[in-house]
């Protein structure tokens, strides 16, 4: 807790130990030293992002995206206010305050109702100055007829007209109705089909009744951001149970596909023909059908249209689930703009976009409506707690004059198949025998090397769908200790014994992959920790970005270790 007088009883202003500093840019410092750190990030979080974490001041910065994000979740200015007064040091620069009431303000200013037709919507506006700023817009003259206090558009256009509207800064409140899409009966069961007991935890509950809200104007979408490993499926089938509608299901790839599946046959009454998988492997469509970004967006060259979106009128559906949402294909995107009319929820563990396209995510799939720090979860152990190390490695002499004249993406790729980090991997596995470990990286040759050193099997793009669920069957039972991956491991995987990451290289600075990563090892283990180590190259490019990617670990609470590995 922030204390109200000083530590060392000197008598100076109980302030001057907050750990906030606000700045007249919209940056807020955070001390992480100071008392009450802990508590300020947490709390500072439903409205700023974070930008920088070098080991003693973080650098949060509050957006007009951060701050609608916060007034759509109902966080008013005077809360955002009295959270900043709570812990700033000094005194708050002038203006910076009415600033954000401005912002927020922005949000509601226009909304989209039901006209009364069912094939067009009405955008209404109380501010004259708004609607001819819209009315002057060039990029929405193709989609609004002006009428009495606003304009009316047709549905069909729900979608684009709201990204068109963000990009000018004025984030629409979404009050127009859904379809409800053909009814279909799912309950959660009280017992799995496995035969252990099933209750969603409140955290999962809360998230979902977040989004399902009254069922009223302006709810049944949005986005939930929860740790991987804590059960963002289970959010999805709570929605499902609250909205009982034909659910079409967007995931990742033909393992999380069958992982869905299987998680709706384990713990709710559906059966087995309720459910179809709509992949490369199978294209069956039911009540709820579980399909992949790629096959929805596999066209035959790229002159062609997509020839899968079918499915997005292939039934009635009430509701989309976007499983990773962060990942949500821009080809999507033109689909969800025509699909604003069903209900429709994003998952994911972050909500960086490595394209900057959060606000689309905003605009089409809806605001963020919960977010759950995850320090929080693991404080209550429904995860595990994580200790999280890099370790820095020289070059060999023999590489580093190439490095040294090499172009800069080359320059990465000699970083990060640095030849030592075998040796390093292979030493990490030994002194983790009683680990189930994963040892991931991005390139391919880096990958079999290290397979064939540690006697592992390798899962890349390449293998083949059944080999890959063999392999993944064979950790789970314990009959394999370690798996070398590629990136088709970052996403959407259920392995709930891996308890140790070793990271070999990655996807140059991305935090979004750093956060996937640890979160393949973080289900509850009992108590016991999980160990993710991150392996660098010393003294190049590779530093750089692995310091971006640790923002991500910052942000969440995290604290990581720096450690020189001795040849």
């Amino acid at each position: 807790m922030v204390t109200d007088e000083p530590p060392n009883g000197t008598g100076q202003k109980a302030g001057l130990f907050k750990p906030l500093i606000v700045q007249s840019d919209r940056t807020l410092l955070l001390d992480v030293h100071a008392p009450g750190a802990g508590e300020a990030r947490a709390a500072i979080m439903p409205f700023a992002e974070l930008e920088k974490s070098p080991e003693h001041i973080h650098t949060y910065r509050i957006t007009p995206l951060s701050l609608w994000n916060a007034a759509s979740a109902g966080l008013s200015p005077g809360d955002i206010v009295n959270t900043i007064n709570t812990y700033s040091r000094y005194d708050i620069p002038s203006g910076i305050l009415e600033g954000f009431s401005d912002t927020m303000s922005r949000y509601g200013k226009i909304r989209m109702v039901a006209s009364g037709d069912a094939e067009t919507l009405f955008l209404l506006c109380g501010d004259e100055a708004i609607v001819r700023e819209i009315a002057a817009a060039r990029a929405l003259g193709n989609y609004l007829l002006p009428v009495k206090g606003g304009f009316s558009l047709r549905l069909i256009d729900r979608g684009t007209v709201k990204q068109e509207l963000i990009r000018l800064g004025w984030p629409v409140r979404d009050e127009a109705p859904f379809v409800t899409g053909e009814s279909l009966q799912v309950e959660l069961r009280q017992t799995s089909r496995a035969g252990r007991p099933f209750a969603p935890r409140d955290y999962q509950l809360d998230a979902a009744a977040s989004v399902y809200g009254d069922g009223g104007p302006g709810t049944g979408y949005g986005v939930i951001v929860l740790p991987c490993g804590s059960g963002k499926t289970v959010v999805g089938m709570i929605v499902m149970s609250l909205l009982k509608t034909n659910t079409l299901v967007l995931t990742t790839n033909v393992a999380a596909v069958h992982q869905w599946i299987d998680e709706l046959l384990d713990k709710t009454d559906l059966e087995p023909d309720d459910i179809a998988e709509y992949t490369g492997d199978s294209k069956s469509v039911a009540p709820v059908t579980i399909a992949t970004y790629q096959i929805i967006t596999w066209r035959p060259d790229k002159g062609a249209e997509f020839p899968h979106f079918h499915l997005f009128r292939e039934r009635s559906w009430g509701l989309i689930i976007y499983d990773e949402v962060h990942l949500l294909p821009a080809p999507v995107f033109r689909v969800t703009a025509e699909l604003q009319a069903v209900r429709r929820l994003g998952l994911t563990a972050t909500l960086i976009r490595e394209d900057g396209a959060e606000d689309a995510v905003f605009s089409l799939v809806g605001p963020k409506r919960c977010d759950v720090p995850w320090k929080d979860l693991e404080d209550k152990g429904w995860i595990a707690e994580a200790v999280c190390t890099e370790i820095r490695l020289d070059l060999p002499e023999e590489l580093k004059i190439p490095y040294a004249v090499a172009a800069p993406r080359e320059k990465y790729r000699i970083a990060s198949e640095n030849p030592r980090k075998e040796e390093a991997a292979r030493q990490l596995v030994e002194n983790h025998r009683e680990d189930q470990i994963l040892v991931i990286g991005q390139y391919i040759t880096q990958l079999e090397s290290l397979a064939r050193i540690l006697k592992a099997p390798l899962i890349t793009g390449k293998t083949a769908n059944p080999e890959r669920e063999r392999i993944y069957a064979a950790f789970k039972k314990g009959e394999v200790r370690v798996i070398v991956v590629s990136r088709v491991a970052n996403f959407a995987i259920d392995l709930p014994d891996a308890s140790c990451a070793v990271q070999v290289s990655g996807s140059f600075g991305s935090r979004q992959e750093e956060a996937q990563r640890l979160g393949r090892i973080l289900r509850p283990k009992g108590g016991k920790n999980a160990w993710f180590y991150t392996l660098v190259s010393r003294y190049t490019v590779e530093e750089d970005f692995a310091a971006n990617r640790q923002k991500f670990l910052a942000e969440q609470g995290y604290k990581y270790s720096i450690q020189h590995w001795a040849v």
